[in-house]
């Protein structure tokens, strides 16, 4: 029975969140760790000897790999039972992406399998479709992949020009486009493709097995990065197309693709934690290992700081990923309970929470880049070569993002869905910020004689109470041309993404204390008190640049004013936070906050 009092997508912005209201990574348990542990050994012991190979498109290797990830039961951990899958929870196969994720090029392709290319099907697709092919995927008899992109079509997926035709003798639709940057197209034996039924607006979705004739393709793409994943451009001339393998309803592919983005988005938070454990864990090792000046780099300053950074980023995207996946959870089991069928109650669950998923997209794939990048720095030229494992880290990471939306779209995407939500009063948006604007009528509330997690959730409400401002003044002054004004729109998104993030954080090391789960807790007090100080200087600009973006004079005087209360903040000593942080890492000789 589920009795957790359940948060709506995009309240955070709006509701005070307690330690015990949020699930933190310390909370899986063995079976959710076991199943985990599976993934990695599989990694390490299947997929990691073979990354030299995997990158050079040794023939056969993707697939082979992948088929034995299915015979292990790994591609089908989110599919029922019913259908030859392990029917495991939303927030298990969660765990079990960021397991996968530290696999380079092999996690690209098997989250294109069991992410984009079965879930459409599993989702939307009706009994008998779900029976003749979901059983196939779960097990890796057969591989999937979902064609989407056209050269016209890419952040405007119903601009697409394929079409759709149905036959004189109504038995089939006959299908004639072209699609790119089809992962997985190379050896996919399932294709989920979209296109347009004669001259409809809308995108439909069709199941099509890539033996049927009529479908060709180009060789494999050359690409910077993720070089061991099949890309391919795939054509379909005159494809005989069952009206059996439509998938949902005539017209419904835009929403098929939509809903399919928003998991692939949380999915993708997920994935590249595994990617941060492996590029981290490689740099503390390099920097311990080489020498300078006759001591190892990690007994510098210039290197702890990159270290302990390293650490900043990774522990905050957990912290965020799974507290947003536990609350996608919730309501997937509370609409499961009420009576949903398996694909409602997830899709439903997963676009309530559309602004986090976006945000966490953004969040994660820009800290792994990060992560990365300084791993290419603390290896110094040894990095720039492609004998080292910076190289791959690097250049796998790049294209994170750009999938699943660019993270120009889910920077949009974020604020929009913000204001949107308040405006149609799904959050009370306008509300809170009205009262903020009575309380600054009165005294502004005194900080001093906090204590420590105090004086943390004054500064994230403060925050918080910044965006009601702005976000409202915004609406006030441009209406509904604000859609158009995209700088603004960021600057949104990127303070409601670093208060998520702050919040989730601070949230989980507070439970951690609580619970007393850490007994080296100072360590994870360093971990905010930075994370602290580095949102708190991005809230300060990106807070300023949207409010000159569209007040002037003793108007923008008077806003700045009310913004220098809810944005000053108590500086502390950050270098010796990030040396002792980097001392846990350098200890530890590998990650394990």
């Amino acid at each position: 029975m589920i009795t957790t009092d359940l948060m709506n997508g995009g309240e955070f912005l709006v509701k005070d969140v307690r330690p015990e209201d949020i699930f933190i990574p310390e909370e899986f348990n063995e079976e959710q760790l076991m199943i985990a542990q599976t993934c990695n050994d599989f990694v390490e012991t299947e997929v990691a000897p073979h990354f030299e190979a995997l990158d050079k498109h040794e023939e056969g290797l993707m697939p082979t790999l992948l088929k034995k990830a299915g015979e292990m039961g790994l591609l089908g951990i989110a599919v029922p039972e019913e259908l030859e899958g392990f029917g495991q929870s939303f927030l298990t196969n969660m765990k079990a992406n960021e397991a996968i994720g530290s696999a380079y090029s092999f996690s690209v392709a098997f989250m294109a399998h069991t992410g984009i290319g079965t879930l459409p099907l599993l989702y939307y697709g009706n009994q008998e479709q779900k029976q003749k092919y979901i059983p196939r995927l779960a097990t890796g008899e057969w591989l999937a992949a979902y064609c989407l992109t056209e050269p016209g079509a890419g952040s405007d997926a119903n601009a697409g020009k394929t079409k759709a035709v149905l036959s004189e003798d109504g038995k089939h639709y006959v299908l004639n486009g072209q699609k790119m940057w089809i992962t997985n197209g190379g050896f996919a034996d399932l294709l989920t493709v979209f296109a347009k039924i004669d001259n409809d607006r809308v995108l439909s979705a069709f199941l099509v097995e890539s033996s049927w004739e009529g479908i060709s393709m180009n060789p494999e793409e050359e690409k910077m990065g993720i070089k061991g994943s099949s890309t391919r451009q795939i054509f379909f001339n005159d494809v005989k197309v069952p009206v059996e393998n439509l998938l949902g309803n005539r017209g419904q592919g835009f929403r098929i693709a939509l809903n399919i983005l928003h998991v692939g988005r949380i999915k993708l938070g997920a994935t590249v934690i595994g990617a941060m454990h492996r590029a981290v864990n490689n740099a503390v090792g390099y920097s311990m290992e080489r020498k300078q000046f006759g001591s190892p780099l990690s007994d510098f300053g210039a290197i702890q700081h990159k270290l302990a950074e390293q650490v900043v980023k990774l522990f905050s995207t957990e912290s965020s990923v799974y507290r947003a996946s536990k609350d996608i959870e919730n309501v997937i089991d509370a609409k499961t309970e009420a009576g949903s069928p398996h694909g409602e109650a997830h899709i439903e669950g997963i676009a309530e929470f559309e602004p986090e998923c976006a945000l966490l997209k953004v969040y994660g794939s820009e800290s792994l880049d990060y992560i990365v990048d300084e791993m290419v720095q603390i290896y110094g030229g040894m990095g720039f070569s492609s004998e080292a494992p910076a190289d791959r880290s690097y250049r796998d990471s790049r294209i994170n993002r750009i999938f699943e939306g660019t993270n120009e779209i889910n920077r949009l995407i974020v604020a929009d869905s913000e204001l949107k939500r308040g405006l149609k009063h799904k959050i009370n948006l306008f509300e809170k910020a009205e009262e903020v604007k009575q309380m600054l009528n009165g005294n502004p509330s005194d900080l001093n004689h906090l204590g420590y997690y105090e004086l943390k959730h004054a500064y994230v409400s403060n925050i918080k109470k910044t965006l009601l401002l702005l976000m409202t003044s915004a609406h006030e002054h441009f209406g509904k041309k604000l859609t158009w004004e995209e700088e603004i729109q960021m600057n949104f998104a990127n303070m409601l993404m670093s208060v998520y993030v702050l919040e989730s954080t601070l949230l989980r090391i507070e439970k951690l204390e609580q619970k007393g789960l850490r007994s080296d807790i100072s360590v994870y007090r360093d971990i905010l008190d930075v994370l602290t100080q580095n949102v708190m200087n991005e809230v300060q600009k990106e807070s300023k640049e949207a409010l000159s973006a569209f007040l002037e004079g003793e108007e923008k005087k008077e806003m700045l004013r009310k913004l220098e209360l809810f944005t000053t903040y108590e500086p502390v000593n950050a270098k010796e936070s990030r040396r002792r942080i980097a001392g846990k890492l350098i200890d530890d000789q590998a990650y394990k906050f």
